[in-house]
């Protein structure tokens, strides 16, 4: 599997807990709780496995490939780049206020529907940046050369989530995503 295509897997995996995340969303708004814990797990493992693992790794191919002669790569690359920093603070801001939730604070339903609406949209708008701009402009002007080159420095990790074992933490949310997919 390449280097896009596995990134590109990770895209496919967290477009479906942003569908959880919009379907809790949706039952907020027409006034029933969701379940905070669930949603404290989707949204810890979106930040977590994006901070720790998947940014980072898309972070080292765009330094790698910044600087390639094509202007248009270069410019998305920084816009990337520089969401990932805001993605990292919005991640924090939601998590605060599950947090607060669950710790039983008094926090008004429509504020938090709203932090939890721009944390998805952000999530959604960088996911089509890099599928709609970056990813194709890589595999256009990037050679198999270059791949082969920057293949030894990544870090390997398997996926808490979708990979071959779940970890105990999100034995929940998957069989949620389970049940949502069928």
């Amino acid at each position: 599997m390449t280097l896009l295509n596995e990134l590109h897997q990770d895209h496919v995996n967290l477009n479906k807990l942003l569908a959880v995340l919009g379907n809790k969303l949706e039952k907020l708004k027409q006034g029933e709780m969701p379940n905070f814990v669930l949603l404290a797990d989707a949204v810890d493992y979106i930040t977590s496995y994006a901070d720790a693992y998947h940014h980072p790794l898309e972070d080292q191919m765009y330094a790698f490939f910044k600087d390639s002669g094509c202007p248009e790569l270069d410019q998305a690359i920084s816009e990337c780049v520089e969401e990932h920093r805001q993605l990292k603070k919005s991640s924090h801001e939601i998590i605060e206020a599950v947090d607060c939730i669950l710790s039983d604070a008094v926090v008004p339903m429509d504020q938090f529907s709203d932090k939890l609406e721009h944390f998805i949209n952000d999530q959604i708008e960088h996911l089509n940046l890099e599928e709609g701009t970056l990813f194709p402009l890589l595999d256009e002007v990037a050679t198999e050369e270059q791949w082969k080159a920057l293949e030894p420095h990544l870090p390997k990790r398997s996926d808490p989530l979708f990979g071959e074992k779940q970890k105990q933490r999100y034995i929940d949310l998957y069989s949620e995503l389970l049940r949502d997919i069928q």
